[in-house]
């Protein structure tokens, strides 16, 4: 079996679609105790790469190898590392759309692209198994991050499956209210969590009845003047300094805005107690989507170890501790998702170990999780509209930043499938750009993808959370419909794409257009 090189790339001359492509994108996933130069794909499996071996006494500059199924490679000390990757299909290497084409080129007859869509059954089953994850605490309770994905057709299918709303401003508080998670319809429905939080927001969110979490020592007195203080209240702590799990560097609260020191939040639970509050909660949010089943239960150390602290120099009713968001999901293919049974599991070994003895083993716990709960069941489709050839490949999709803004602003990886070529190889190299009029509106650069023909379908991943959401209007670009695959098959429109006149409507006070 003869290869040859042309450039980085390896073609096989009898085989067909065999190519070795760089493995850059894979080293730091796959390969991390080793030098990878090439791998070679053949039909998308992976069937040998030439390495430099850090623990092997020789390198290999050539080698000789067997196709997927039909023998056994030997390369010596580096053995172990390709028969590992010879084994099975690389399922965990592959994301699948929950759309096929031919669904998708149904819908677009009455929903035109771009459109977000999601999966409800996905949403309901992953609800449940993080209510069964946490089935061992009595109070436990999941607040859906209302900023993650705002839409109420959603919200309340999580509502169904147990969850209350963690809201964020005076539009999410509303809404929480308009779809019955206030006081009145549902006990402790509401978490409201802001900074910065101007005075009005407080009044309505003790009027609604929400758990009010202070993001600042100063917000006691701030709160006890314009709402009054509550009976029921939490607090966010921030500890300051790297957040570390083993020796990996998570985050660094010591740079975030939010939350109290030690000291503050101490000096919270005393002056709060002493105003006549009867129950306290702690909170914090010290990392953002981690793929790491050690999060939660790390961070639930912290917070156990500081309650039982606080309990014991304060005197404070601590009934419930909010680990908050920050379990992420596996944007790229590569990547292994948390377990959530893992995390339930972690988490309450450290609650018995740590508030058991302590006495406070009622404690509810709770959760805001947004992009665990909804990333994965949510995707942006959108059709090539033009190919471009310069120094570079492009493809100008009818989507753009505006419809997600994720790879634009923060530079994130969001797996790409072209609907109908999945079996195709990636052995073309593509930017798939928007048009608004800048440079970073791209939702890939130098992706490898199957050729990419004009109105070819392109099925954008885990756009769920923070998709939608983080929309805007520039270039004066309108927002896309958001649609609905429920658990029977049908496809049900959850909010209409925006208009010219939405865009408008702001300017209705006046007639500056009819002078026209």
């Amino acid at each position: 079996m003869t290869l040859y090189k042309k450039g980085k790339i390896w073609y096989h001359k009898k085989v067909p679609r065999t190519l070795v492509l760089s493995a850059a994108a894979l080293v730091n996933s796959f390969f991390e105790f080793y030098s990878l130069c090439e791998f070679l794909v053949v039909r998308r499996y992976v069937v040998a790469f030439v390495i430099e071996s850090k623990i092997c006494a020789k390198n290999f500059s050539t080698l000789n190898f067997s196709l997927f199924g039909c023998g056994t490679c030997k390369f010596g000390r580096a053995e172990f590392v390709l028969i590992s990757f010879l084994r099975g299909d690389f399922s965990t290497m592959e994301k699948k759309p929950f759309v096929t084409l031919e669904k998708v080129r149904e819908i677009s007859k009455t929903f035109p692209t771009p459109f977000h869509i999601y999966d409800e059954r996905g949403i309901r089953e992953n609800a449940r198994r993080v209510k069964k994850a946490f089935s061992w605490n009595k109070g436990f309770k999941e607040y859906f991050a209302v900023k993650a994905t705002p839409n109420p057709f959603l919200i309340d299918i999580l509502k169904q499956e147990g969850c209350g709303v963690d809201c964020s401003s005076m539009t999410e508080l509303y809404m929480a209210d308009r779809m019955g998670f206030s006081a009145k319809d549902m006990k402790d429905g509401i978490m409201f969590s802001s900074n910065a939080t101007p005075a009005e927001e407080f009044v309505y969110a003790k009027k609604l009845g929400a758990i009010i979490n202070l993001d600042d020592f100063t917000h006691v007195e701030f709160l006890e003047k314009t709402a009054g203080i509550p009976e029921r209240i939490c607090c966010r702590y921030n500890p300051g300094g790297n957040f570390t799990i083993s020796t990996t560097i998570m985050d660094k609260p010591g740079d975030a805005k939010y939350g109290m020191t030690k000291e503050q939040i101490t000096e919270a639970y005393r002056l709060l107690k002493d105003k006549g509050v009867k129950e306290f909660g702690i909170h914090a949010f010290l990392a953002s989507n981690t793929v790491t089943n050690e999060y939660y239960p790390t961070l639930a150390r912290e917070l156990f170890k500081l309650a039982a602290e606080l309990k014991e120099k304060t005197g404070a009713n601590i009934t419930f501790i909010n680990l908050s968001g920050g379990i992420g999901i596996p944007y790229r293919p590569d990547q292994e998702g948390n377990n959530i049974e893992i995390i339930g599991e972690g988490v309450r070994k450290v609650y018995e170990e740590v508030l058991v003895p302590a006495g406070m083993g009622d404690v509810a716990i709770y959760t805001e999780l947004g992009r665990f709960m909804m990333g994965p069941y949510g995707a942006l489709v959108t059709k090539a509209l033009h190919a471009k050839h310069i120094y570079k490949e492009y493809i100008g999709c009818d989507a753009c930043a505006v419809n997600l803004m994720r790879p634009a602003m923060y530079g994130s990886y969001h797996h790409i499938t072209v609907l109908g070529k999945e079996k195709e190889p990636c052995d073309h190299k593509y930017d798939i750009t928007g048009s608004l009029c800048e440079n970073n509106d791209k939702f890939a650069i130098d992706r490898m993808l199957p050729r990419i023909d004009l109105g070819d379908y392109l099925y954008i991943h885990d756009t769920g959370a923070h998709g939608f959401s983080m929309g805007y209007n520039y270039n004066g670009k309108l927002r896309s419909a958001e649609l609905l695959l429920r658990e029977d098959g049908e496809v049900q429109m959850i909010r209409r794409a925006e208009t010219i006149e939405d865009y408008l409507a702001t300017f209705d006070f006046c007639d500056i257009f009819k002078k026209q």
